[in-house]
């Protein structure tokens, strides 16, 4: 019986994961033609004289080498790589390339280099970072709402609050500059920027994870103060068990799955929110590719980074929702 109730509940699960997984590639091109849609939309384009002077001539060149001289719905197709056009000898051939087949297109700022490229560059750079800030979030958070719940009224508590609430109420732009000042300059403790060593990687780390800790804490400490007052809290503590166990082995479990809805988005946001921290410690992430793809309209390259950030955030959000199900068996997958 036990066997094949677990056959029926992994049979479920992997059932809800294609269609999770099915259901992502309609909604990624979605995101995508709405991206696309919406920069070309905007005024301004990537060979603007205003911006980069330029006789017509060379601009003529340039928009025809990549296509901005087509309507808007052929460079679409193009771009996902659906479609054909006509060669020189009138022959019809389909489009190179393309988003279906893993090709991102070229950038129209950093000439030299495809999407593909720049990503390959920076994206090892911008997880690490992410990951490293979530580690920092949630080792300092929970322990910190750990704390503060089971010393509810108490100095500690007011104390291990007051921390929480000024951590998540310094953004990052201002943290990173006190940081550098401190730490870098004045005591030399750490390098001021760059990415060479383990030891560049704290600075920004702690920048970038401190606004998440004291989110952490605050949701750790919530869900404890509210567990320690159910019958089932009260009951473990009348059969005698240890204090840690019942703390440690039934509040927190509980007390912790609105974390787990959280780490998603966290952790999507850490992973793709850091461009503001990159450009501070000077780091060679995608975030700063992001900026300047931004603010020159360089199409390719803000439509590929849309879809990357968007696809993370479902990815994570599915694992999430998969982690939760474990950790409280009365979710079921419908």
């Amino acid at each position: 019986m036990v066997q094949t109730a677990l056959a029926e509940a992994y049979s479920v699960l992997m059932i809800t994961l294609l269609k999770r997984l099915v259901f992502m590639v309609p909604l990624l091109l979605i995101i995508s033609f709405l991206a696309f849609a919406l920069l070309h939309l905007a005024p301004g384009g990537p060979f603007d004289k205003d911006r980069k002077p330029a006789s017509p001539e060379i601009e003529r060149n340039l928009r025809a080498r990549f296509h901005l001289d087509e309507p808007v719905t052929k460079q679409y197709l193009r771009y996902l790589g659906i479609g054909w056009e006509h060669n020189e000898r009138g022959e019809r051939v389909w489009f190179q390339g393309g988003l279906i087949r893993g090709d991102l297109g070229p950038s129209m700022i950093y000439r030299a280099h495809s999407i593909n490229d720049i990503l390959k560059q920076g994206l090892p750079v911008s997880l690490t970072l992410g990951l490293l800030a979530f580690l920092f979030a949630m080792g300092t958070g929970i322990p910190l709402g750990f704390y503060t719940a089971v010393k509810r009224g108490q100095w500690g508590d007011y104390a291990g609050s007051f921390l929480a609430l000024l951590s998540f109420c310094i953004p990052g732009f201002v943290i990173g500059p006190l940081l550098v000042m401190s730490l870098a300059i004045h005591w030399q403790w750490f390098p001021v920027g760059l990415w060479e060593s383990p030891l560049h990687a704290v600075l920004p780390s702690v920048a970038l994870g401190l606004y998440f800790a004291g989110r952490v804490s605050r949701l750790v400490r919530e869900g404890m103060t509210t567990v320690l007052k159910e019958p089932f809290i009260v009951t473990a503590r009348a059969k005698g068990l240890p204090e840690h166990t019942v703390l440690l082995k039934h509040a927190f479990r509980v007390a912790v799955l609105p974390l787990v809805s959280y780490s998603g988005p966290m952790l999507a946001d850490l992973l793709t929110g850091s461009f503001v921290v990159e450009n501070i410690f000077c780091l060679p992430g995608i975030g700063v590719f992001l900026t300047n793809g931004s603010l020159n309209r360089d199409y390719t390259m803000v439509v590929g980074l849309v879809l990357l950030y968007a696809a993370l955030l479902l990815v994570l959000n599915l694992l999430v929702d998969l982690s939760y199900s474990l950790l409280d068996r009365r979710v079921k997958h419908e």
